[in-house]
């Protein structure tokens, strides 16, 4: 039965290693370890967003200055970009499923619905799948987001297209909010940061 416990033993240690590999990376840090800079970081985030440090921003206190300029760009991008906030959490969808991103996920998951986006296509974005029924501009979105992410660039025709329906402004901060996600997203899986579990559909890892 030397086997058995063999087995036993390497069942252990490879839980033991997940466990590890799964702990979060770059927790909040004690207010007693904060430096000054830091703390100023905080202050001003939290006259900004009228909120506490949360999610990506736990992180990027590391990076103080860094925090606070990705969370300009976001009060931006996320609360007055050109895009109405159905679009806006639609693409945000788009870069969570991309970077299977679990915390984005959970966080806009709701606020998409909540927005309009449908649960039919929220399901899709969540499957990796392309919706079947989406809505003339979220199809634009789609085609540009989508070509974007494969090709790294995207034709005239799905430029033409993406303009003609938003305009060069709302064409740059779709890609802008593409961008601001992708960069959350990369902070938050470097990180670890753990995501809730509660929110419905929930992001599997991405199909291969």
């Amino acid at each position: 039965m030397r086997w058995i416990a063999t087995l036993v033993a390497l069942i252990a240690v490879t839980g033991l290693r997940a466990a590890v590999a799964a702990q979060e990376r770059l927790p909040p840090i004690p207010p007693d370890k904060l430096t000054e800079a830091q703390v100023k970081a905080i202050e001003e985030f939290k006259a900004a967003r009228s909120a506490d440090v949360t999610g990506p921003f736990v992180p990027l206190l590391r990076s103080p200055e860094a925090m606070n300029r990705v969370r300009a760009l976001g009060d931006y991008l996320r609360f007055r970009s050109a895009l109405p906030p159905r679009l806006s959490e639609f693409v945000i969808l788009l870069t969570a499923r991309q970077w299977t991103q679990r915390y984005e996920w959970g966080a806009h998951a709701p606020l998409a619905r909540q927005a309009g986006v449908s649960d039919a296509t929220i399901a899709a974005i969540a499957e990796g799948r392309r919706p079947e029924r989406m809505t003339e501009d979220e199809e634009v979105l789609y085609a540009l987001h989508d070509e974007l992410r494969r090709t790294g660039g995207v034709s005239d025709a799905t430029f033409v297209k993406a303009v003609a329906r938003f305009g060069e402004k709302g064409v740059v901060d779709a890609v802008g909010i593409t961008g601001y996600y992708t960069l959350l997203a990369m902070v938050l899986n470097v990180a670890r940061t753990p995501a809730s579990d509660a929110v419905t559909p929930a992001l599997a890892p991405f199909p291969k």
